[in-house]
This record gives C-alpha cells, structure tokens and sequence, in this order.
C-alpha cells in the first residue's frame, strides 16, 4: 500500500510539474532519478545500441506490467544484451571446454548452446509478459464490479473524476491493481487539460480490450453529452456476462483435464483398496 500511494503521489507532482514548469524545467523535474537507470542508459548510448521505438516498446510493457519508472527501459534492453552474453559465454565455456557432460553427443551440446542463449536472450520478455498476464487477468476480474461502482456513482450526480476517485478507494483492497488505476486516471483527469488524454492512458497501461471499451465509452459521453450511467450499465452486464462464460468453459475442460491425474493417483489407490484385502486372504490361504 505504501509503495502504491507513493507511486500515486509521484505521478500527481509529476502532473503539477508539466503544468507549472517551463518545457526544459519540466524535463528535468519529470525524469526518475534512478541511478541504476542512468549508469545503464549511459552504458547503451556509449554503445549504440539503444533505439527510440525499442525504448517506447519496452516503457509500454514495463506500464502494462504496473512499474512505472521508465528508467527501467533500460536495464531491460541491457539485460537483453548481457544475459546471453554471460550465460551463453558459461554454457559455452562448461560444455565445450571443461567437458560438463562428457556422455553427450555433439547435437546434444548444440543444443543446450542454443537453448541457454535463446532463453536468456527471451528471459527479461517472458518476465515482463507474466507479470502482464497476471496483472491483466487481476484486472478483468475486478472490471464489472468497478463499472457497477461507476454507475452508481453517476446517477448520485458525481462527476468523471469523483467517480474514478470514489471507485479507486472502494476497490483498493478488493482489487488493487484496478484501484490504482482509477487513482492514477483520477488525478490525471484533475491536472491534464485534454481529459481525452487521460482515459488514452488508462487504455495504454492496461492490455485489455475490456478497458479500451470503456474508454470509449467515456470520450464518447465527454464529447456527445450522451448519458454515462446507461452507457456503463450495459457494459457493466456485458462484462458480467463474459466471465459467467469464461467461468462455464473452464468448469466444461474440468472433466478431460481430470482425466490424466485420475488414472495415475486415484483409481491406483481405489485398486489397492477394493483388491488388497482380497490378495491377502488368498495369499494367507494359499500359505497355510
């Protein structure tokens, strides 16, 4: 919680800053002062190695995955370049060298080259990814239970921002994840003078296409004047609807999935069971 209302708190002086400060003052006071990040940008640029859309693509899926600092960009690229670098150089150095596996052929050991290099080099992406995955599935379970909060809190008479804030608290505790969100598009919508801007970003940290619907959904009400609360009602009960039937189709596949650990640990004990008294007594009788 901590970490979250200070991540929260840095993004509002952030905002205050690109509003106040002049643009060469607001660069300054909106760049993390990371130092990991700095000495290992610094490593990149002396290199050459760095590309703009390559650091976009990386910031994007560092926001998607909940780490806000940008900074971090770069330790993902350059670990992209070490890993590989350093495990590959080790596999290479205990294979071929001091002979780690002296009953293997030479396509086995071709092999485990490739595999360490390959999935050192994937190892930072497959990291970033899970922690997308798990954040986005945290995220659409919360969505309809957020979007009933939105509705009730529209027909209440609050305004975007007061909604987005109320829901925030309400859904801290249930559902961090989305409440950081919501606090985040909150204060975004409160300092940002294009709100469109805001809900974009709500869009862009979320890799959901749940949440690109709702957003919208609510440019849409901002620029016609359309009624919000009706518009959230349906896809409140849309959502709602999509994870019965997500839930129905896993309760459906329980039964082949059952399948493999039910010949292997059950129906051997219910043998043991049903048959061990019986090979007892017979073996007792034939004894005697």
């Amino acid at each position: 919680m901590a970490k979250r209302v200070k991540a929260l708190n840095e993004r509002r002086e952030q905002l205050k800053a690109g509003i106040v400060a002049s643009t060469a003052k607001r660069r300054r006071n909106i760049t993390n002062k990371n130092e990991v990040g700095d000495k290992v940008r610094s490593v990149l640029d002396s290199l050459k190695m760095v590309q703009g859309e390559q650091v976009v693509k990386a910031q994007k899926k560092l926001v998607q995955a909940g780490i806000r600092s940008k900074d971090l960009a770069f330790v993902v690229i350059f670990a992209r370049l070490v890993l590989p670098l350093v495990i590959g150089t080790t596999v290479i150095v205990g294979v071929y060298l001091l002979n780690w596996f002296p009953d293997w052929g030479a396509l086995k050991r071709y092999g485990l080259v490739a595999s360490a290099l390959v999935g050192s080099y994937k190892a930072p992406d497959l990291w970033l990814k899970n922690k997308i995955n798990k954040r986005t599935a945290a995220i659409r379970k919360g969505l309809p239970d957020a979007l009933d909060l939105l509705v009730i809190c529209a027909e209440a008479g609050l305004t975007v921002d007061a909604a987005f804030s109320r829901v925030a608290r309400e859904l801290g505790k249930a559902y961090p994840e989305l409440g950081d969100e919501f606090a985040l598009t909150s204060i975004e919508l409160g300092f940002l003078t294009d709100r469109r801007s805001a809900f974009e970003n709500l869009a862009n940290r979320i890799d959901l296409d749940a949440v690109r619907g709702v957003v919208t959904t609510m440019i849409q009400t901002e620029k016609y004047g359309t009624p919000l609360a009706s518009a959230l009602r349906v896809l409140a009960a849309e959502f709602r609807n999509e994870r019965m039937m997500r839930a129905e189709e896993k309760a459906a596949r329980l039964p082949a999935i059952m399948t493999v650990p039910l010949i292997l640990f059950i129906l051997p004990v219910l043998f043991v069971i049903i048959l061990g008294p019986a090979a007892c007594s017979i073996s007792d009788t034939l004894i005697h």
